[in-house]
């Protein structure tokens, strides 16, 4: 006698589809918001290097510079000049800057990114 092999159906279930269309959905939700940030820290990242390589010798000079670049950059809204830190080492100066970002994903769950970085 033959034994007949019964064929077992393979596949995602609906449940299964949906389970995975609510976890990339959510993840593209958390994409769509941070990328705006993230973009506003690396051109803010781009000005105060271009600042310290180009901009001025005192504390006002480079504040003011920044400032300009902050009225070219429509991007650029977490922090002004006066939330810059201005040093100099080994003749050079150095700029820092940190503020902290939250982003609404659902009405009471909030992302909070701590951003810094200083220039090179």
């Amino acid at each position: 006698m033959q034994q007949r092999r019964r064929s077992t159906q393979r596949g995602v279930t609906l449940m299964g589809l949906l389970a995975w269309a609510v976890v990339v959905g959510f993840v593209a939700l958390i994409a769509l918001k941070v990328f705006p940030t993230v973009n506003e820290y690396l051109t803010i990242q781009r000005a105060v290097n271009k600042i310290a390589t180009e901009g001025g010798t005192t504390v006002a000079e480079i504040r003011a510079a920044f400032e300009r670049q902050k009225e070219i950059e429509y991007s650029i809204t977490s922090i002004s000049g006066k939330d810059l830190d201005i040093t100099k080492e080994n003749d050079k100066v150095v700029i820092r800057f940190a503020y902290d970002k939250e982003i609404e994903l659902i009405a009471p769950v909030y992302l909070l990114i701590k951003y810094q970085g200083r220039s090179r």
